[in-house]
């Protein structure tokens, strides 16, 4: 007797689940410890600072180094500095980033599912993949929020990825976000935030100082695009800022040096220090390079960099914050990722 080709396609009863269809985002960032102490500290620094992207040393001279001395010095004195900016909600970088993946789900609605991960740390990585995966997630766009391209930044995340795939016999469907540090909506974004913050001050800051993170010079020699890309987003947010506030001086510096190499300059806190020496008596501070406020720009622009100016003789210092979840950066954040989502939903 023939089967009929109904009765012949029908899915056995046994047959498990095997969830597919869906598309999800997820969003990127840095890292974080799990808590503002010397242990979890030294656990976050051991993954980072091993990371090879990271310091491109030879590990037979690196690694003595790190466990050695850096790793026996360094995590009292981040922790220390985790606890001045530590909240409720845990790590700003993380509570930040939580918020964004919230407000990006609002925007996109129930179509796409929004997740989070970080590079180093929790929620990691693989953990993510493998959860969305299992969800039924056969698409996922992968969003490292680095405005500026850098191998330590947004290729390690993409390494990340790639090992956690790796590990999978069944891999979903990936798109990564390009860098963004001259799309037009990132550099609305900024100056529309930023002219915000700046207009609520009790007056215009003599001096605008763009703080994007440093990185060994080598690395732009290596050829590395970062310090090209943080050039353009300056020059690009300058332009714009100038016919809000003509009168005020925009320059760029790079901060968070480390170790004794030669970083990219000029270096944030020197400027700060020396512009005070010069003169002058009012400054400001953004940080176009991070999308979400941290440590780096909570505890060394914020405070580090109040009491350097203001000891130099400066007498009003602003640290300006990040776009983080705000209107602005939202917006800017939903135009992206439907632009990379083309196709999908």
């Amino acid at each position: 007797m023939e089967t009929s080709p109904t009765s012949a396609m029908a899915r056995p009863a046994d047959h498990p689940d095997a969830p597919v269809g869906r598309v999800a985002v997820l969003l990127v960032n840095l890292g974080t410890p799990d808590a503002p102490d010397a242990p979890s500290v030294k656990r976050y620094l051991r993954e980072f600072l091993s990371d090879k992207r990271v310091v491109e040393l030879p590990a037979l001279l690196w690694q003595p180094i790190l466990r050695g001395i850096v790793l026996n010095t360094r995590p009292k004195k981040s922790a220390h500095a985790y606890s001045l900016v530590w909240g409720e909600g845990g790590s700003p970088l993380a509570a930040i980033t939580a918020r964004q993946a919230k407000g990006l789900q609002a925007r996109l609605g129930n179509g796409v599912t929004v997740d989070w991960a970080m590079r180093y740390g929790n929620p990691s990585i693989a953990d993510r993949i493998t959860a969305l995966k299992e969800a039924g997630h056969d698409r996922i766009l992968f969003a490292p929020l680095y405005p500026q391209y850098s191998a330590a930044t947004t290729a390690t995340a993409v390494d990340a990825l790639g090992t956690a795939l790796a590990a999978m016999r069944w891999q979903p469907a990936i798109r990564t976000l390009p860098p963004y540090h001259d799309a037009p909506a990132h550099i609305a974004a900024l100056a529309s935030d930023l002219t915000a913050q700046i207009g609520a001050l009790p007056a215009v800051p003599e001096v605008l100082l763009l703080s994007f993170h440093g990185m060994p010079e080598r690395t732009l020699h290596l050829g590395d695009p970062y310090h090209c890309h943080c050039r353009k987003t300056a020059r690009l947010l300058a332009e714009a800022l100038a016919p809000v506030f003509p009168a005020m001086r925009v320059d760029t510096t790079f901060q968070s040096r480390f170790g004794k190499a030669k970083w990219l300059e000029p270096a944030t806190d020197t400027t700060i220090e020396a512009e005070a020496k010069a003169g002058t008596k009012s400054m400001a501070v953004a940080m176009p390079g991070f999308s979400a406020d941290c440590l780096e720009t909570l505890e060394e622009i914020a405070l580090q960099g109040r009491d350097t100016f203001l000891a130099a003789g400066g007498e009003s210092y602003t640290a300006l914050t990040c776009l983080n979840d705000g209107e602005a950066g939202m917006t800017m954040l939903e135009t992206l990722i439907r632009n990379e989502l083309q196709g999908w939903i």
